[in-house]
């Protein structure tokens, strides 16, 4: 595996940020502070920082149809976890703001995808190639 990455995000609340990211999405709960948390997120180290304004709009770019959030984060996982995670969150009701799907179907960057928010509004995309030899193919 490569090097963990580190993200930092804000977010309003850290209890509701905390049960989204512990307790829906499964990721481990590292280092906390009164105004931050760190999280296993996929074998990468997030950290959300509290912060006293909200998150404001996000700009959108088309991308095979979809209107992805210009700024967005999240993991590149192997299908069989990726399509667990996807049924587990439509199995719980989560609204998407992609819902689970293939995009670029037949193509080189074929994948399975989807978007949604975390309470603060933060952008996260998951997605997974069939091949992982094809994430960074171009032809």
């Amino acid at each position: 595996m490569s090097p963990p990455f580190h993200l930092a995000f804000p977010v309003d609340d850290l209890d509701a940020a905390r049960a989204f990211y512990v307790g829906l999405l499964g990721c481990r709960l590292g280092r906390t502070d009164a105004r931050w948390i760190d999280l296993d997120f996929f074998g990468h180290q997030l950290t959300a920082h509290l912060v006293d304004v909200a998150a404001s709009r996000v700009p959108t770019n088309a991308v095979d149809g979809d209107d992805v959030p210009a700024s967005h984060f999240g993991a590149i996982l192997e299908w069989p976890a990726w399509q667990a995670l996807s049924e587990r969150l439509v199995a719980r009701g989560v609204p998407f703001l992609i819902a689970p799907h293939v995009r670029f179907q037949g193509q080189t960057g074929e994948q399975g995808t989807f978007f949604l928010k975390d309470p603060a509004g933060n952008a996260l995309e998951f997605k997974s190639f069939k091949d992982a030899s094809r994430i960074f193919a171009t032809d």
